[in-house]
């Protein structure tokens, strides 16, 4: 296994540098950290699985660039779900630490590409409701399907690219610098970095979604001075309103959900980290697949076209069950068991 420089307060670690990270030290912290991966990851796998369904088995909705930018945030949550429980769990849980540097990080390169894609869609989301809303006579030609397709293939290669950097080559293996108290083989420049582009991101978004929700209030003011006008364009500004209010909730727990695990990164680049903080990092750890859970949710209770569609699938599902329990081979079933009895 590759040496690399320790921090000073794992030094104790001696002899294996990756259980220098495996902070879990009694089985109740193991039991509750793979508790609540299983039940959050389980349940972000269901829930965005059946909004990518949702999406894309209606065709008037897989139309819209809006819906496919929140497909994209249903696939990273998925794909982040499923390679941050499997690599988290197998690391502080079971601690499995006989594989490579280059495993490790390509593990970690899965994850961090999967959740900047979730922060990057949910950037793409909330320009595309800035668009709608700052320029709507204009939004049909600027938003194109083409355009959005092309967005989410240079969000995805860029999220990819940059989660990979330390896998090609920026990890403090090969620099022979300094590396971070909370990643194994990560180097401190690149997490800064790293940290930097989730700012940005973050960044954006909230100034988009100051914009949109501030563009929402006129709307909303405008329509009850015009209720008696047309119909369609106040339900035009009424869907705009309210998708606008739901990507606010999403950015809103987002902010909650990723605020810990971001103000524990920053305060390891400055200052030594305690056990004590870096077991809260783990658990704080798990909040980003509380966020990814929490998403499908709002966009049920929130988007009346996916509610619908998701109303249209049980009234399906339900039928299905209806026809079967009504057919010639139960009835015949039941006949033959009636007549044997």
């Amino acid at each position: 296994m590759d040496t690399c420089r320790i921090p000073a307060n794992t030094s104790k670690c001696s002899g294996n540098t990756m259980e220098c990270f495996m902070v879990l030290s009694t089985q109740a912290q193991k039991i509750s950290i793979g508790i609540l991966c299983g039940l959050f990851g389980t349940m972000c796998v269901f829930e965005n699985s059946l909004v990518l369904y949702l999406i894309f088995s209606s065709p008037g909705i897989r139309k819209k660039p809006s819906y496919l930018f929140i497909g994209s945030l249903a696939l990273a949550d998925i794909l982040a779900s499923i390679t941050f429980v499997c690599s988290f769990v197998n690391f502080h849980v079971f601690n499995e630490a006989g594989f490579s540097k280059e495993v490790f990080l390509l593990q970690l390169g899965g994850v961090n590409t999967s959740f900047s894609a979730s922060l990057s869609s949910l950037l793409l989301t909330a320009l595309d409701r800035y668009i709608s809303i700052s320029r709507p006579s204009e939004y049909k030609l600027l938003m194109t399907r083409k355009r959005a397709w092309t967005a989410l293939a240079v969000l995805w290669v860029t999220c990819a690219t940059i989660a990979c950097l330390p896998l090609l080559g920026w990890n403090c293996c090969v620099l022979d610098s300094t590396c971070s108290e909370l990643f194994p083989f990560v180097d401190d420049n690149y997490l800064s970095g790293w940290i930097c582009f989730v700012v940005v991101l973050l960044g954006c978004i909230v100034y988009a979604y100051t914009h949109v929700l501030w563009r929402a209030r006129q709307h909303v003011a405008y329509m009850e001075k015009h209720q008696a006008q047309a119909g369609k364009q106040n339900t035009r500004m009424r869907m705009d309103v309210m998708l606008a209010k739901t990507l606010a909730m999403v950015l809103a727990v987002l902010m909650l959900c990723w605020s810990p695990v971001l103000v524990l990164m920053i305060y390891s680049i400055f200052s030594r980290l305690s056990d004590r903080l870096r077991k809260v990092f783990a658990f704080c750890s798990t909040l980003c697949l509380l966020n990814s859970m929490v998403n499908p949710i709002i966009y049920a209770l929130r988007s009346k076209e996916l509610f619908s569609s998701l109303r249209r699938v049980f009234s399906h599902f339900r039928r299905q069950l209806k026809v079967t329990e009504e057919s010639p081979e139960a009835e015949s079933t039941h006949k033959s068991s009636v007549i044997e009895t």
